[in-house]
């Protein structure tokens, strides 16, 4: 008998015999208490495959019929307007992820927030308002795209062993690494060009959120808290509206952003544990996987920090009291509590559905807002 002890949070996720085409075991019974427990294995040993070497224990092995499907659902996928680009540019749309626009809505939500609470607070003309909204969405486009690639690159030899990803276009050699950083490169001009669109005060906060852009994939290699590195930028258009509307109110930009922060930590450890079974053997560490049976529970401690930030943000902005503040800010929080109540963390499709929900729960918000913005213009507020 073979004892060994391993983090309770991986135990989890463990079943009780496991073989993968070379090794077989069975889990007898764990005992233990903290973050460590000692799990008992029936032995010796089982070989199955004479021609296993070291490598082959890191890089599952899918059958020709999951191949098939993975790539059936990728070109299924690509939805109406990728499907009918030129074969060529499909791979490049596919690095930016333009079949699947969840991200980019979800980057773009936070900016929205900041850009229409800004305009609130200067009295900022209609035309004014609704120039920054397109110019942060295209912004939003580019940059999500950006960072989808910058994964994708240094994720190459990870995404073959996730079956979710063995489609993507560098891990199945569609793309080569030469070409996916000079379509980088070509992402990050754009990007450069669009800050420059913005007044001055704009372009050292947008540039200080570059280099965790960039190191973001790197963390799932070494800590179970890559969600936190994804949070830290993906809400960064929280802090960059305002200044973009003419105003530095800290007071307001640091409780929103803290806000959209746990927001991002909430539905991405939701979309984390789609994959938890193929992050286990693949080596990626997740929220998912850390919190385990406990996400539910840490999830609403979250989101009940989530609301309190929102609403010291909009007492610190004075719009607290507008109608369209407090309803949208009661129809957020519904929501957000019921997605992390009603999924089911241990079905990947339910995981999928509740996480793209939240670009319409985002949106009511962002509504809610305009419609306050709105009765201001019209001297109702």
């Amino acid at each position: 008998m073979l004892r060994l002890c391993v983090p309770r949070h991986v135990l989890q996720a463990v079943p009780k015999s496991i073989s993968n085409g070379q090794f077989s075991i069975n889990i007898l019974k764990y005992r233990g208490k903290g973050s460590l427990a000692t799990i008992f294995i029936r032995g010796p040993v089982t070989r199955l495959n004479s021609t296993w070497s070291k490598k082959d224990e890191l890089k599952p092995t899918f059958s020709k019929e999951q191949l098939a499907l993975a790539k059936e659902q990728r070109l299924k996928g690509l939805g109406p307007l990728v499907s009918k680009l030129p074969k060529k540019w499909i791979p490049y749309a596919e690095l930016m992820r333009l079949e699947k626009p969840v991200g980019t809505w979800l980057l773009y939500l936070p900016c929205s927030w900041a850009i229409i609470m800004g305009a609130m607070e200067t009295s900022a003309t209609l035309g004014q308002t609704t120039w920054m909204l397109g110019l942060f969405g295209v912004g939003a486009l580019i940059m999500r795209g950006a960072g989808c690639t910058i994964n994708d690159i240094f994720d190459r030899k990870l995404d073959d062993k996730v079956i979710r990803s063995v489609e993507r276009p560098i891990a199945s050699k569609r793309v080569s690494v030469r070409n996916a950083s000079l379509f980088l490169g070509a992402q990050t001009a754009v990007g450069m060009g669009i800050l420059a669109q913005l007044p001055a005060n704009c372009w050292w906060l947008g540039l200080a959120s570059l280099p965790i852009v960039f190191t973001y994939p790197l963390f799932k290699r070494f800590t179970y808290y890559p969600q936190a590195a994804l949070s830290a930028c993906f809400n960064w258009g929280a802090l960059l509206g305002f200044p973009a509307m003419g105003i530095m109110d800290w007071s307001t930009m640091i409780p929103l952003y803290v806000g959209s922060y746990l927001w991002c930590m909430i539905y991405d450890t939701i979309y984390a544990h789609q994959d938890k079974k193929f992050d286990i053997k693949a080596g990626i560490k997740s929220t998912a996987l850390a919190w385990g049976k406990n996400t539910k529970t840490v999830c609403n401690v979250l989101a009940t920090s989530q609301f309190a930030m929102y609403a010291l943000a909009g007492i610190n902005s004075g719009l607290i009291m507008g109608p369209g503040f407090i309803g949208g800010l009661s129809i957020f929080a519904y929501r957000v509590f019921t997605m992390i109540r009603k999924v089911d963390l241990d079905n990947p499709d339910d995981c999928w559905k509740e996480f793209t929900g939240n670009i319409k729960t985002g949106l009511y918000f962002s509504y809610a807002l305009f419609f306050d913005y709105l009765l201001q213009l019209m001297g109702f507020l």
